[in-house]
């Protein structure tokens, strides 16, 4: 097995026929037919199922699939790296859940990059699991996951099935987030009955591996609001509480000036035990880079200016 026969058969899945396969490889049909029939055996699976209506793939073929297209994509990505002089590029990833202060430390990070040198960054905003693919599938290189403290054990699992490091960065619990003029904005204490009359702003995506995504949503949602909207993206979440002085937010702390911009108030629930965890996770084996660590740096720093 070679690099090119890879590429022989994602050509092949593309294009889901032998023959078209072939015609956009340049070659003769019987000389990829048979380099297909020589990998097949020597990985000792069948990756395609020949057919009088054409070619389907099988489970172990999917399976061949994935990996081939990481190996072809990494390939590709060196010789892109040194054929092209991007040897010096400044390269960085992270996923990891709407949180303003993960945002804040990106942003610090990001205005410490070198401007003389090219650069390629990526922050992704998403769910716990969408994180852990991502870093799992090599798209991302860090990822922070949020999870219940009562959930660890499930993640902890999760981790070490998918040969992932996990640090903590941070534990803490919600606070309210509300619009200044919500009537809620005025008491000193908030319980959490007291919600019953407004909308709640949530997540749309929340997630617990193992667990069934009805249970999830018990775990995390109030047994006293009946009304809620359901966000993906965090700046619309804002706007909506911005415009909506009857709605509120389950959210880690917020910072002064993103409050201020959004006319928002943060207040605490005595009735909210629940206790949340931030966890850094990177590949088993992974060896953090000069940005990672300056990112983790401004993250623990900014951890500190917003938890205390």
């Amino acid at each position: 097995m070679n690099i090119v026969h890879l590429k022989y058969a994602l050509e092949i899945a593309k294009t889901h026929s032998i023959s078209k396969a072939a015609e956009n490889l340049y070659m003769g049909q019987p000389n990829l037919s048979r380099a297909i029939r020589e990998l097949e055996e020597s990985l000792g699976i069948t990756i395609f199922n020949r057919t009088s209506k054409g070619i389907s793939t099988t489970a172990d073929g999917e399976e061949f699939l994935e990996y081939a297209r990481r190996i072809i994509a990494r390939v590709d990505e060196m010789e892109e790296y040194y054929q092209k002089g991007r040897a010096h590029r400044q390269r960085f990833s992270v996923s990891g859940p709407r949180a303003g202060y993960i945002a804040a430390a990106f942003a610090e990070f990001a205005a410490q990059l070198n401007d003389k040198m090219p650069a390629e960054i990526y922050y992704k905003e998403t769910n716990s699991m969408r994180t852990v693919n991502n870093v799992v599938k090599e798209e991302f290189n860090l990822g922070i996951v949020r999870y219940q403290e009562n959930f660890e054990r499930y993640y902890k699992t999760m981790f070490e099935e998918r040969r992932l490091t996990g640090e903590t960065i941070a534990e803490f619990s919600y606070c309210l987030l509300m619009n200044k003029n919500n009537p809620l904005a005025q008491q000193e204490d908030i319980r959490v009955q007291d919600l019953a009359p407004y909308f709640e702003i949530c997540h749309a995506d929340p997630y617990v591996p193992s667990l069934p995504q009805i249970d999830v949503k018990k775990a995390e949602l109030s047994e006293y609001v009946d009304k809620r909207i359901y966000i993906y993206e965090r700046a619309s979440q804002f706007l909506l509480l911005q415009q909506m002085e009857n709605a509120f937010m389950w959210v880690s702390a917020v910072d002064e000036k993103t409050m201020n911009r959004y006319d928002l108030v943060q207040k605490c629930c005595s009735d909210n035990r629940r206790v949340y965890k931030d966890v850094l996770i990177y590949r088993k084996g992974y060896k953090l880079s000069s940005l990672d660590r300056a990112f983790i740096t401004s993250l623990c720093q900014m951890k500190r200016k917003t938890f205390g």
